[in-house]
C-alpha cells in the first residue's frame, strides 16, 4: 500500500499550488484500503475539478494501482478546516 500512497502524494503534489500541505493517511480493514487525502483549503477545487472529474480520474488511477497490488483502494478527500462556508439565515 506504500506504493499507492506515494503515487497519490506525487500525483496530487503536481496538481496543487501548495504541495507541502499534501498529506495522505492510510487505513486498512477487511473492506480494503482507504486513502484519506488532505490538501490546503485553497487547493480543494483543483483536486475535485469541474463536476468532480479530476477526483474521478484520481480514483480510477488508484483502482488500477490497487489491482496491481491485489487490493481494493478507495479515496476520501478530507475537507480542510474552514473549507466550507455554511450560509447562516
Amino acid at each position: 500500500m506504500e506504493k499507492s500512497k506515494q503515487f497519490l502524494e506525487s500525483l496530487v503534489s503536481h496538481l496543487v499550488t501548495n504541495p507541502a500541505a499534501v498529506f495522505v493517511e492510510v487505513k486498512t480493514d477487511e473492506m480494503g484500503v482507504l486513502l484519506t487525502l488532505h490538501v490546503a483549503a485553497e487547493d480543494m477545487g483543483k483536486i475535485i475539478g469541474k463536476q468532480g472529474e479530476t477526483a474521478k480520474a484520481i480514483r480510477t488511477l488508484l483502482r488500477v494501482c490497487g489491482s496491481a497490488e491485489k487490493a481494493r483502494i478507495n479515496l476520501k478527500i478530507a475537507e480542510p478546516e474552514g473549507g466550507r462556508v455554511v450560509p447562516q439565515y
